[in-house]
């Protein structure tokens, strides 16, 4: 997967199902690890539960793929974490949001399966990155009043990976280049950082008010979490900072990334080597503020969507 070639990854993901294909009836008691595997059901004309058991970051990039899927399938219900429902009802595909929670789930379904076993179970072969594909509720304001380039940021992710998260000291590197606006992305504790940096805070306690905010912004800089993905999503500029031993999802060697359009990936080149990331960031981001637009991976000027125009359009196609 990591290399691309998902056709093979397939073939190898049957044969691991078929050594540990679960018996019996979904036990919903089980740890969420260690709950009922799709297993080769067939999904077409049935009523599917789609369960999000993983970050939020997941089940954002993974949501994509229930526009194919509603394709096939009767009805499509997601089970996902509260914070998202909203933007999950956006998504192309989807007839029906639920709450998750531990226990059995409540609603009417046929056959389950995780949003990462999507792909998976439609044999995908390429990524479908058309963006954008999630559309927050909240109305977009424009508050750049001096007309700076604004930037948000996010600098530490969850400390399951501490890899992931950029030093403050190095983040503190690009708050002082001319012409650039810092506007905090980050929440947790970390969050309280954002005025040493310096970048302006703003109101984040919500994902659909940072979604809006986003679409607010002319770029996004993010480690590698979860607003690197909502960004992606929302088809905005977004550069993602990665280490060197870096996940699947993000390939190998490239600065473009298959998910998403809009996406500019930064590397180490070397394990725990982020003031090389951050010069390189500088000088990107001094281009940036000089011409006064956000650029692809290859370059180019990105012009993009702020918003939906049509909310009901791709829903009622794939319906």
């Amino acid at each position: 997967m990591r290399g691309g070639d998902l056709a093979a990854a397939w073939t190898i993901s049957d044969e691991v199902l078929q050594r540990h294909r679960m018996s019996g009836e979904q036990n919903w008691d089980r740890p969420r690890h260690l709950q009922h595997i799709w297993t080769g059901e067939p999904l077409a004309g049935r009523r599917v539960l789609v369960r999000c058991y993983h970050g939020l970051g997941d089940t954002i990039q993974f949501v994509r793929f229930i526009r194919p899927l509603r394709a096939l399938a009767r009805h499509v219900v997601v089970w996902a974490q509260p914070a998202l429902l909203e933007l999950v009802a956006s998504a192309a595909g989807v007839d029906e949001v639920l709450a998750l929670h531990d226990g059995i789930p409540d609603a009417d379904y046929d056959v389950d399966v995780e949003i990462m076993e999507l792909p998976h179970a439609l044999r995908v072969t390429a990524i479908p990155s058309g963006v954008p594909y999630l559309y927050p509720p909240c109305a977009v304001r424009d508050c750049n009043e001096d007309r700076s380039f604004t930037v948000g940021v996010v600098w530490e992710a969850g400390s399951w990976d501490l890899r992931r998260s950029l030093p403050l000291s190095l983040m503190r590197r690009i708050g002082d280049l001319p012409g650039i606006r810092l506007i905090s992305l980050q929440v947790g504790t970390a969050a309280a950082q954002a005025p040493s940096i310096p970048a302006a805070t703003t109101d984040c306690s919500t994902l659909n008010q940072t979604a809006a905010r986003i679409l607010e912004l002319d770029l996004v800089i993010s480690v590698d979490t979860m607003v690197a993905h909502l960004a992606g999503a929302l088809g905005r500029p977004v550069w993602t900072l990665l280490h060197a031993d870096c996940d699947w999802r993000w390939g190998t060697g490239r600065s473009d990334c298959v998910w998403y359009p809009t996406m500019r990936l930064f590397r180490q080149a070397r394990a725990n080597d982020w003031a090389t990331v951050v010069e390189e960031l500088r000088v990107a981001l001094l281009h940036q503020s000089a011409t006064g637009s956000a650029t692809a991976a290859d370059g180019k000027e990105q012009t993009l969507p702020l918003r939906r125009s049509a909310v009901g359009d791709e829903k009622q196609a794939v319906g």
